[in-house]
């Protein structure tokens, strides 16, 4: 009989989809000795630093791979966010192949009796599901796909998680160093709510075989809400730069993501975060 908790009695199997990305990478370093992790990686991991995480071959579009992979887990944290279609649905969009994973992950998770599914999704603004950009629209689909199975879910929404190695970290850090005068488009003046990746990993961590937030919505960022504008300007006064930051309204998306490339460092959309 499957009971709503997890033995605390042994040291708990976490599997990571994402294990080769931004927080998959720096949950792995930080709680490598607290639980039993096996990353989960589409290429073979064939340089291992640390010998007591396991490492899983796996290909997400097929749910005979993915069942494989989740053998033997009790909790399972999902990254994997694909930011353009992928070859292997070259007639479709990101959201086609969000859901097919999302899907088969959730699948394989209840097959494998996983108790625990934990996706860190997107930070959702208070309007309607309709007004809600695609982007937004499919995290939100994910995070419903993972959770209609028989694992139990809990869904951490964030912002920008602000740390060492993220990409919108390294793009405004590479912003502020190269540009005297940062030219914004318009997006910039939109809101957020970042949190830096330290508490996010302490939140992640509180998460996992907690019965208190099975089938539960975490929403977490710092209770200060600025602008990407603004976090340009404080990045400035911290590396002690002075810098002229102002925005324009006419700005296409495609100069805005040459603007982005070119003077963030920032490579092209890429696939899934899944190493």
């Amino acid at each position: 009989m499957q009971t709503d908790s997890i033995p605390a009695s042994k040291k708990l199997t976490v599997a990571i989809a994402g294990a080769g990305g931004y927080i998959g990478s720096w949950f792995i370093e930080r709680f490598r000795e607290k639980y039993h992790l096996i990353g989960l990686s589409r290429r073979l991991v064939k340089s291992n630093p640390y010998p007591e995480v396991e490492w899983r071959q796996v290909e997400l579009y097929s749910i005979t791979s993915t069942v494989e992979a989740l053998k033997g887990v009790d909790v399972a944290i999902y990254l994997v966010h694909s930011m353009n279609a992928s070859t292997r649905l070259n007639q479709g969009s990101f959201e086609d192949t969000d859901l097919l994973l999302a899907d088969n992950f959730s699948r394989a998770a209840a097959l494998n009796e996983v108790k625990q599914i934990i996706y860190i999704g997107g930070l959702l603004p208070d309007e309607p599901e309709e007004k809600l950009s695609r982007h937004l629209k499919s995290r939100l689909e994910v995070e419903q796909t993972l959770g209609s199975r028989k694992s139990k879910l809990t869904a951490i929404r964030a912002s920008i998680i602000v740390g060492p190695g993220g990409s919108s970290f390294d793009m405004i850090k590479n912003l502020v160093t190269k540009l005297p005068v940062l030219m914004c488009p318009k997006w910039t003046e939109s809101l957020t709510q970042p949190i830096s990746l330290r508490e996010t990993l302490e939140i992640l961590d509180s998460c996992i075989a907690n019965p208190n937030v099975f089938h539960k919505v975490i929403e977490i960022g710092s209770p200060e809400i600025m602008s990407y504008r603004d976090m340009l300007e404080r990045t400035a006064q911290v590396m002690g730069k002075k810098r002229l930051v102002f925005s324009v309204p006419v700005f296409s998306l495609g100069l805005s993501k040459f603007w982005v490339g070119l003077f963030g460092d920032s490579p092209p959309p890429i696939g899934f975060t899944i190493g």
